[in-house]
């Protein structure tokens, strides 16, 4: 029996107008995403070639290691933010390395095309969590309702059938209905993405497939929701109503309403207070290595300008440097873990409100398993400390002196022969800037307690649907 209804469920469903319309659109959409996705990822790949290239250009014919003082590194696209942009869209794709200090980034998307920060990017979480979660209220919400309103829910308990089987029918061939159809469409759009050359490695498919389970997982929830609300009503007007607002909720209000209330229980210290602080520390610290300088002795008085050691003064130069450089980056790191651990405080109260929301849970889950979480930026942070280290380094090599002491003696004694011109630097020897993203065992450990909290809010829509039409009256 249970066979019959589940069947019959799936061919009432698929011959639908409802639903030939409904998928026909859903479909389109979630192809047009791929294909976005993989353009607009070939683009972004291309702008970040030719931002290198002009930073190779831009050292072309310097013939000193010292004048080199700063550079910028460049976050390379990742090809799962083409489909799940998350926040790779608002921070900045640029860190300028300057030797010492904190890393300022710059060049957002969204700063390049404000348009598209009014708009945003068609993805595909935009697409599950609004287009395709009405798609599932569509085909629940009058479920129950609406048969009752027609007439068909008495005619077919006229037989013998018991109320569970009748419902587990109805519940399991939505959803192997709803499931099968999402995989076509996304299985056309990968098709797509593989085509136009976009290519993903062994970790980047299971990602993929991953955020695809959290996708049904997330529809699985709303198509349940709309059954239980289906079977507590008995007009099909009212249960889409009802629906309709707790969608709104979910989407709009919810997760915006979260912030705001964690902003307000939570105190972060402002970007502008950290600016500041570290301009009073920084004139004080520039005072006292003007009096460092006024107190070292450049050479014995003995009128000979060869008696001068240059090297001496350098490393004089370097050492206050130093001193220079830790007690302001000693501000800053305090300053820096302050806002951090504030900011921390303030993310955990807004996620735990928003996860009042399933929209919230499976937003959170794919953005973690595409590496486009709001950890991308402190990865990209944390990276470019590396490397600032590494690039002061191999200056401090080549010169002698650290990066960013912002000073340096030279003599340059004349003796009559004829001066060679020196050679341009090796740029290749410069060290190159590589970037990886959080490995997928680490994000899918972070996604995990999203998918599992979608996993039971299914359970218990499934459960209150079951439950609501055991006792719905059928008359």
């Amino acid at each position: 029996m249970l066979k019959v209804i589940i069947e019959k469920e799936i061919r009432d469903l698929v011959g639908s107008s409802k639903f030939v319309i409904t998928f026909g659109v859903c479909a389109f959409l979630v192809i047009l995403t791929f294909y976005l996705g993989a353009t607009r990822y070939k683009l972004n790949l291309a702008q970040h070639e030719a931002s290198k290239s002009e930073l190779y250009r831009s050292m072309e014919g310097v013939t000193d290691w010292f004048d080199i003082e700063d550079i910028n590194i460049f976050l390379p696209p990742q090809p799962l933010a083409a489909l799940v942009s998350g926040v790779s869209n608002d921070i900045g794709r640029t860190a300028h390395i300057s030797g010492q200090g904190s890393i300022p980034t710059e060049d957002s998307r969204y700063n390049e095309d404000p348009i598209f920060a009014i708009f945003r990017f068609i993805d595909l979480e935009f697409i599950f969590a609004v287009i395709l979660s009405l798609f599932a209220i569509l085909l629940g919400y009058d479920m129950i309702s609406g048969e009752k309103e027609k007439g068909t829910l008495k005619l077919s308990f006229a037989n013998a059938i018991p109320k569970g089987q009748y419902i587990l029918g109805k519940l399991i061939g939505s959803l192997i209905t709803l499931f099968i159809s999402i995989i076509l469409a996304i299985s056309l759009g990968v098709l797509v993405f593989v085509l136009m050359g976009i290519e993903l490695n062994s970790g980047e498919w299971l990602r993929l497939g991953l955020i695809i389970l959290s996708g049904m997982l997330f529809i699985g929830v709303f198509l349940n929701l709309s059954v239980f609300i289906s079977a507590l009503t008995h007009h099909s007007a009212n249960s889409f109503l009802i629906l309709l607002v707790i969608w709104v909720m979910c989407v709009h209000i919810i997760p915006r309403a979260s912030v705001l209330m964690a902003a307000r229980s939570v105190d972060v210290l402002s970007v502008d207070e950290i600016t500041y602080q570290k301009a009073i520390l920084s004139a004080q610290l520039s005072e006292e290595f003007r009096d460092g300088m006024m107190n070292f002795s450049i050479a014995p008085n003995t009128g000979d300008p060869e008696t001068i050691n240059i090297g001496n003064i350098n490393r004089y130069i370097d050492s206050l440097s130093g001193i220079r450089e830790a007690k302001m980056n000693k501000l800053s790191s305090r300053l820096d873990e302050q806002r951090t651990n504030e900011q921390r405080q303030q993310e955990i109260r807004a996620m735990g409100i928003a996860r009042i929301s399933p929209v919230t849970a499976y937003s959170l889950s794919v953005a973690d398993l595409a590496g486009t979480s709001t950890r991308l930026k402190n990865r990209f942070l944390d990276e470019a400390i590396k490397y600032q280290d590494e690039f002061r380094e191999f200056i401090k090599e080549k010169t002698g002196f650290s990066l960013g002491s912002g000073l340096r003696v030279t003599a340059t004694f004349d003796d009559g022969s004829e001066q060679q011109k020196p050679e341009p630097i090796d740029i290749g020897e410069m060290p190159a800037f590589t970037f990886a993203n959080h490995g997928i065992k680490e994000a899918a450990n972070r996604a995990v307690k999203d998918m599992g909290l979608l996993s039971i809010f299914n359970l218990l829509f499934f459960a209150g649907a079951f439950i609501a039409f055991v006792r719905y009256d059928v008359r």
